[in-house]
């Protein structure tokens, strides 16, 4: 999680900085254009000093570099000083929406990072009326009766349509960010709770085919054990191996199961974890679940190379059919058989016991053959199981060598 985290941090650096360039080139463009249009507008200029000009332009222009943080101050502040200086008459005529020019970019902020619609609607309507009350004051009372020459008609219509216009886009901008933005963040929270419930899902299967095929195969060699414990005792001490075997091997594989609930942090000493299981434990396996009343053929070629969750279901598989030969049927030999082909690993378990209709407990065959259709449905394969005409039961697995997307 750490490493994680850190992961992330970096890539927020790069895009910190671009932001803050891009504020430092806002906020110095906008604080020389404003005094710039004061004194060199399509209309007449404004006639006071031009130190007042300078410090409109710092005075609507630097706050910019705070936008971000304090998005609504700075947006009221920079549209009372350009009310303020448009009412008295500090204004570029014919150009008054550079003045509204930092407002713009204010009441974008605004509109972007603010969540409630409300406060965002809010401050888009406190900038028009600003600008609604002191554009018309301006030319009423600043704008010399005779003045005729200019480079745009001086109406405040005209200027007031502008700046509304300037304002309105900017806002509607900042808002479809907004929505963009908090789209894309409710899909992360989705699919951050989807994939918390397939690990749940998949940590529900791995304990179901532990628990299942551990405490299956300990209670018939307990039963075994004291069936023989006097008539043969060699072999009701290989039953008994073959329980403290299978007991030991399904704690390792639940802690190891369990251990990626628990945070490195909580156990930084504790024990490393052994690799999952896979086609290459499938010998152990055999030999561990078949005794003197079943003989195994066990047949594996080409699983070299397997990726790791391909791997493990293809142990799983086997696992499951197997424990159901010895659990469900009287068969004296067991034929198991994983070969890897070009795109896929193909797995068959076959027995010689009595036929035996598939399991009705629910639509689809017991627990077992579901717990083993919802693994391979991950990859895509395909499961046939069922009784053979000749006797005895067999399962038919196609797993494609491929890793499932969800497991990326």
């Amino acid at each position: 999680m750490a490493q994680q985290l850190a992961g992330l941090n970096r890539l927020r650096e790069p895009r910190r900085h671009r932001a803050v360039v891009l504020d430092v080139a806002v906020a110095l463009a906008l604080t020389l254009l404003v005094p710039y249009t004061l004194l060199d507008p399509p209309g007449p200029a404004y006639p006071g000093p031009v130190w007042v000009a300078w410090t409109v332009g710092a005075a609507v222009g630097l706050p910019l570099l705070l936008r971000r943080r304090w998005s609504i101050p700075v947006l009221a502040w920079v549209v009372l000083v350009a009310a303020v200086a448009t009412f008295l008459g500090i204004g570029g005529t014919g150009a008054l929406w550079v003045a509204y020019a930092p407002a713009a970019v204010a009441a974008y902020t605004v509109a972007n990072l603010t969540d409630r619609t409300t406060t965002a609607v809010a401050a888009l309507v406190a900038c028009l009326a600003a600008a609604a009350v002191t554009i018309p004051r301006f030319y009423s009372a600043h704008l010399p009766m005779g003045a005729s020459h200019s480079e745009v008609p001086l109406w405040w219509q005209f200027e007031l349509g502008t700046v509304a216009v300037q304002l309105s886009v900017a806002w509607a901008a900042g808002r479809v960010v907004h929505s963009r933005r908090a789209a894309r963040t409710a899909f992360a929270r989705h699919s951050a709770v989807e994939a918390v419930a397939d690990e749940r899902l998949r940590i529900a299967r791995e304990l179901h085919d532990i628990l299942g095929h551990s405490m299956s195969l300990i209670a018939i060699k307990a039963t075994v054990a004291g069936r023989l414990a006097d008539e043969n005792p060699e072999h009701a001490k290989a039953a008994l191996s073959t329980i403290e075997q299978t007991s030991q091997a399904a704690m390792v594989e639940i802690r190891r199961l369990l251990g990626v609930l628990r945070p490195a942090a909580d156990d930084p000493d504790g024990p490393a974890l052994s690799p999952l299981p896979g086609s290459a434990d499938l010998p152990a396996l055999v030999e561990r679940l078949c005794g003197p009343g079943l003989a195994a053929d066990l047949t594996l070629t080409g699983t070299a190379g397997l990726p790791p969750s391909v791997d493990l279901a293809v142990f799983r598989i086997v696992q499951e059919a197997l424990t159901n030969v010895v659990e469900h049927s009287e068969a004296r030999h067991c034929r198991i058989a994983v070969r890897g082909l070009a795109g896929a690993v193909h797995v068959e378990v076959a027995d010689d016991g009595p036929a035996r209709a598939v399991p009705r407990r629910r639509p689809g065959g017991g627990q077992g053959l579901i717990g083993m259709r919802e693994r391979i449905a991950v990859f895509g394969g395909t499961l046939a199981a069922g009784p053979v005409a000749r006797g005895g039961f067999r399962v038919v697995a196609e797993i494609p060598r491929t890793e499932p997307e969800t497991a990326s």
